[in-house]
């Protein structure tokens, strides 16, 4: 039965009027047009990523440069709590921030957070900043990515300075 498959596939291929060498040399394009597509969309992942990771460095940036030019400020991590992210109807994440001033006067805060992938790696940060935030009182903020990101994402808060 085999012998009879083999030879029918055989005499398919001469009836078709194509050698078995012309179709294996158009198998052969076929996969190396194919090879050329998937290395081109690589090279466009590959950018894209590069980009990405650009764009959220320079977010990292713009955040840090909000907090270090503020002069007198003093440590206000421990004022920060972060809950969990969520997102937007614009597709951009948030995370709900509670600020508790501890201190003795009123303060304002300026609070960067990181917007992290699974395995930590940022992909991008914003500052978020809360008014005159009363002794001994805490309000609700949230902290828009300036990207739309996907997959899990989690918020840190990496700085945050009340002055």
């Amino acid at each position: 039965m085999a012998a009879v498959v083999g030879a029918s596939v055989l005499v398919g291929c001469s009836s078709s009027g194509k050698s078995a060498s012309g179709t294996a040399s158009s198998a052969l394009s076929v996969a190396a047009s194919a090879g050329s597509a998937l290395a081109s969309a690589a090279s466009q992942a590959g950018s894209a990523l590069a980009s990405a990771e650009a764009r959220a460095s320079e977010a990292v940036s713009a955040a840090s440069s909000a907090i270090s030019g503020i002069k007198g400020g003093l440590d206000a991590k421990g004022d920060v709590t972060v809950g969990a992210v969520t997102t937007g109807t614009d597709g951009k994440s948030l995370a709900q921030l509670t600020v508790t001033n501890h201190g003795e006067q009123s303060y304002q805060y300026v609070i960067q957070v990181n917007f992290t992938d699974g395995n930590g790696k940022v992909l991008d940060a914003t500052a978020t900043t809360v008014q005159d935030l009363a002794a001994g009182q805490s309000v609700q903020a949230t902290a828009r990515s300036h990207l739309t990101l996907s997959g899990t994402v989690k918020a840190e808060v990496a700085n945050a300075v009340r002055y």
